[in-house]
């Protein structure tokens, strides 16, 4: 309460007008010559009072329409009465006066929003039920350093931003106000006042908890405090799980494609804690991947147009029953890694673009802050608030939700100030170069702190480009990241198998070229959606010949892949290879595994999980060149590829041999490294997986005849359209 005359009714109709910036030196108490008095504003009140311990002290009407002033004796608190007339006769209310409430922020976080650094930025700003000053509410806060003024609108207060206006924080830029009685599942927005007068369209809260169901897309108040989490056991060992030498095969899931249920309604965060958890843990993945679940407005943009970045989205659940999948995962010993998108977002009028009626997270120049291919904006990631906010948003997955891992989309647009932009319409950097600096320095920040402040978690880049270091520490000059998607390698082995066997002989190098730089990165080998969608057709469609072809194709190219080195990442509905495109908007083809073909490839890929975890060979060197030798590399003649792989010294090495082509080889000679028996651990071509059962019985048994430099060999039949995993039998 400060001392001071009683406001100029111009400060009323400055307010009354919404031009206003400092409601908080109007409205509320004030001493005056020694008296306390209340300012108040309620535009459908006749009379108001202001009661203290049951005593009621009135508040006169001003000469400015909807206002009321009154002495109001002593210090007590006070609550406010009011009378009017409406539509449907006399009315009354008590409530509390929001203007008596002192601030929430701290000189803590005044002082580290105004540089930009507050790491848990979602503790300070977005609505936050709490109990301030002795009674219940909500507290507002939200950045517009440019705006004139700024309100909370919502159901409480009939969308009126006259009502609630909001007290400016200093030269931090931000906004807060105390909303006694309001809380969880209250509606609202901000109505905010541009530099030049105009009022901005209304605006959802950037760090908003929750949303409405799209396509409404006001914010929602979600208390998200107080979750019983239970997945102590995982959190504290999962640092083992995403080492570099641990086995890693991703499913990768848009949950509102994966299940439908009840006339076509997505599946419930609660329903997939069930049943995509126990399928994920009986197929063997090791991680669940969802596609982005932040709040987004487009179904048709998959959730990579985000708005939410804050707020799982509401067409599966509540925030709480998001937790409910996380936690369900963890406890069957599965990973999940959620997909970010700090890239870029919608140009939607609720949304962050020009969100105080100036380009506040976007670059102004179009040729910065504009993405022609997906007419979305770019953030500005040279402004220390912006970065704060993309680097919290991070955090804030993995602090609040316990996600496991990131994986960064459209890494490659964020690094290049040319990304897919034509001469001329794109600014260079301050050395006259394409890279973006403050990009790069963004992503090694997020990095720094996510792995700084949640050992044991990973993140992952979709980076297309050959920028080096990738997946480097940041003291070693890299961006910092755990791994890198292998775009180059899924490009060329996919365009490989689409061929008709009988050409492939002229293409081998695509399957081997990968091999050139495979651990130059810590790399993931992706079939992602991106693969099976837009014409692009699904895996099995890819595949060249009749049906029994494309499956023994599909089954090859799989085993293929699980034999290659780096980590594995499988769309969902291709594991039992559906024979349409994806579709979101209905769910993945799972009656077609009444047909023993795909059923077969669905344990088939079941089999190549298990078959990587429990072999260390096959992953515990996934990165490193030492885990890797060729048998044949070169036999483009017959289409097949042949390697070793290794892990430790004192474990069983694995032989890989890969038949492209679509006719058998009988006495077919490999080099191996040791006489012995070598037990035939996978067969693609066994009749579970609907191929036609021909293979080696089981075993082969190397003699100590010398082949491909090896000091011993052994003769296959290889079946056709076929992969081949040989482990030696420890003596």
């Amino acid at each position: 309460m400060t001392s001071a005359s009683h406001p100029p009714d111009s400060a009323l109709l400055r307010l009354l007008r919404g031009q206003h910036d400092d409601p908080f030196a109007v409205l509320g108490p004030h001493e005056v010559d020694g008296a306390r008095y209340v300012t108040a504003y309620d535009p459908g009140a006749d009379s108001m009072w202001a009661v203290v311990k049951g005593v009621s002290h009135p508040l006169l009407p001003t000469d400015v329409p909807g206002f009321f002033r009154g002495a109001v004796p002593g210090d007590l608190p006070y609550r406010l009465r009011g009378e009017g007339h409406g539509d449907e006769g006399p009315f009354s209310f008590e409530k509390e006066d929001p203007y008596r409430f002192g601030p929430v922020l701290g000189e803590i976080d005044e002082y580290l929003l105004g540089e930009g650094s507050h790491l848990r930025l979602w503790e300070a700003l977005g609505a936050h039920v709490m109990e301030h000053e002795g009674i219940q509410g909500t507290h507002f806060a939200v950045w517009a350093p440019n705006a004139k003024r700024v309100s909370v609108v919502g159901d409480f207060n009939w969308w009126d931003g006259l009502r609630h206006p909001m007290r400016r924080r200093g030269a931090t830029g931000v906004w807060e106000i105390f909303l006694p009685e309001i809380g969880d599942g209250a509606f609202y927005r901000y109505e905010i006042v541009g530099p030049d007068g105009t009022v901005q369209p209304r605006k959802a809260d950037p760090i908003g908890f929750g949303s409405e169901h799209p396509p409404a897309n006001a914010s929602i108040v979600r208390d998200i405090s107080g979750y019983g989490w239970s997945d102590e056991d995982w959190i504290e060992t999962r640092a083992e799980a995403h080492k570099r030498s641990a086995p890693i095969s991703i499913y990768e899931v848009h949950l509102g494609s994966w299940r439908r249920k009840d006339w076509g309604r997505p599946i419930s965060y609660i329903e997939a804690a069930q049943e995509l958890v126990d399928y994920v843990a009986e197929m063997g993945f090791t991680h669940i991947e969802l596609m982005p679940v932040s709040e987004y407005p487009f179904d048709g943009s998959w959730g990579y147009q985000p708005i939410g970045m804050f707020a799982p989205t509401i067409r599966h659940g509540l925030p709480h029953e998001f937790r409910d999948l996380v936690n369900a995962a963890h406890r069957a010993g599965i990973g999940v890694i959620l997909d970010w998108v700090p890239g870029h977002f919608p140009t939607d009028a609720h949304g962050l673009g020009r969100f105080d009626g100036t380009a506040l997270y976007e670059h102004a120049d179009p040729k910065e802050g504009f993405h022609h291919d997906w007419n979305t904006l770019i953030y500005n990631y040279g402004r220390a608030e912006v970065s704060n906010y993309l680097t919290a948003n991070a955090l804030y997955w993995l602090d609040e939700y316990h996600a496991d891992g990131l994986r960064v989309d459209a890494v490659a647009s964020m690094l290049y100030r040319d990304y897919s932009r034509p001469a001329g319409e794109w600014v260079p950097n301050k050395d006259g170069g394409r890279e973006n600096y403050e990009a790069i320095a963004m992503l090694r920040r997020m990095n720094t702190e996510t792995y700084g402040q949640h050992p044991g978690i990973l993140t992952v880049a979709e980076e297309s480009t050959a920028y080096p270091g990738v997946s480097s520490p940041v003291d070693q000059g890299g961006l910092g990241f755990g791994f890198k998607w292998n775009m180059g390698w899924m490009n060329d082995t996919l365009e490989y198998i689409h061929k008709d066997p009988i050409y492939r002989s002229h293409h081998h190098h695509q399957m081997t070229f990968g091999l050139v730089y495979a651990f130059s990165e810590n790399f993931i080998l992706p079939i992602s959606h991106d693969e099976v969608v837009h014409g692009k057709g699904s895996m099995l469609g890819k595949m060249p010949g009749n049906g029994w072809e494309k499956f023994a194709n599909l089954r090859a190219y799989y085993g293929f892949m699980w034999g290659h080195p780096g980590k594995k990442l499988l769309f969902m509905g291709q594991e039992f290879a559906q024979a349409h495109e994806w579709n979101h908007d209905a769910e993945i083809d799972w009656p077609c595994l009444g047909d023993p073909q795909h059923a077969g490839m669905q344990r088939l890929v079941r089999d190549l999980n298990h078959l990587y975890r429990d072999t260390p060979a096959l992953h515990a060197k996934d990165c490193e060149p030492e885990g890797f030798a060729w048998i044949a590399g070169g036999d483009t003649g017959n289409s097949v590829l042949s390697w070793i792989r290794r892990g430790r010294a004192d474990e069983p090495e694995v032989a890989v041999i890969c038949n492209f082509s679509n006719a058998e080889q009988q006495a077919y000679r490999i080099g191996l490294p040791d006489t012995g028996v070598w037990r035939e651990a996978l067969n693609t071509d066994a009749e579970i997986y609907g191929g036609g059962n021909r293979g080696n019985f089981g075993r082969v048994v190397a003699d100590d005849e010398p082949s491909h430099g090896y000091p011993a060999s052994a003769e296959l039949f290889l079946p056709p359209l076929s992969a081949i995993f040989l482990v030696r039998e420890e003596t």
